[in-house]
């Protein structure tokens, strides 16, 4: 692929036509919404933010939409945070490499320096302008084909997946609280060969819940589970409604 700086804004659009199957009405704006700001005049810098900007709220919206159709029965914590997940920077940045985007963005040569995490946020900034273009030249019709196209695999992916309650209260824990899980070893009972561990667990002004295991990061697990669960984040142990 050529420098991206080099393309014209046809050939651009055709390059992310490959990529997304929409044909492009207005090369010209997607070819702002590919340009970082490392790439522009001081005169004119606010285009890709503003992209930005829309393309997480069609993401949001798409993916909400399509996580209330794959699960009718789950519960409002459950669903948050699988659209956490799905939206997150890690989650965009690996779709915009998988589509071979990040080749596309015009950027300036400093950016090659950027620290990893930099980057994964202009990989995933990239990819929601890319989501407001689609949105502005083709409805939300074509920003939904291509959002399913890619997210509700993963999706899928999840649902199959054992989940971690351990991570899954630390989201929600920051979510719903601004804070963070805190575990404490209760007591200790039984023989050294065969001990069984209480474990309790806190989140901000929530009760704490307790759990019992062979080791302590079993009882962590068992106690987070008893927190999702009594919250109705979990539907039953370990598994999501």
């Amino acid at each position: 692929m050529a420098d991206p700086k080099r393309l014209t804004a046809e050939q651009l659009a055709e390059a992310v036509r490959e990529r997304t199957g929409h044909i492009f009405r207005d090369p010209q704006r997607l070819q702002r919404a590919l340009t970082h700001a490392s790439a522009r005049s001081a005169h004119a810098g606010l285009d890709y933010e503003r992209f930005e900007f829309l393309g997480d709220r069609v993401l949001g919206l798409v993916v909400a939409d399509m996580l209330l159709a794959a699960y009718p029965d789950a519960v409002e914590g459950e669903l948050s945070l699988r659209l956490n997940a799905l939206v997150n920077a890690e989650a965009l940045s690996e779709i915009a490499e998988e589509i071979g985007l990040t080749e596309l963005i015009r950027a300036g040569a400093d950016v090659r320096n950027l620290a990893e995490r930099k980057r994964v946020n202009l990989r995933a900034d990239a990819l929601e302008s890319l989501i407001a273009v689609l949105y502005l030249d083709g409805g939300l019709e074509a920003a939904r084909a291509f959002i399913h196209r890619y997210w509700k695999p993963r999706s899928q992916a999840m649902a199959r997946a054992k989940r971690d309650p351990k991570t899954e209260l630390q989201e929600w824990a920051h979510q719903a609280a601004s804070a963070t899980p805190s575990y404490k070893v209760e007591g200790r009972e039984g023989p050294d060969h065969d001990p069984v561990f209480t474990v309790s667990v806190a989140v901000g002004k929530f009760a704490a819940a307790q759990g019992r295991g062979r080791s302590k990061r079993e009882a962590e697990q068992a106690a987070a589970t008893a927190l999702l669960v009594r919250e109705g984040v979990w539907a039953d142990e370990g598994h999501a409604a």
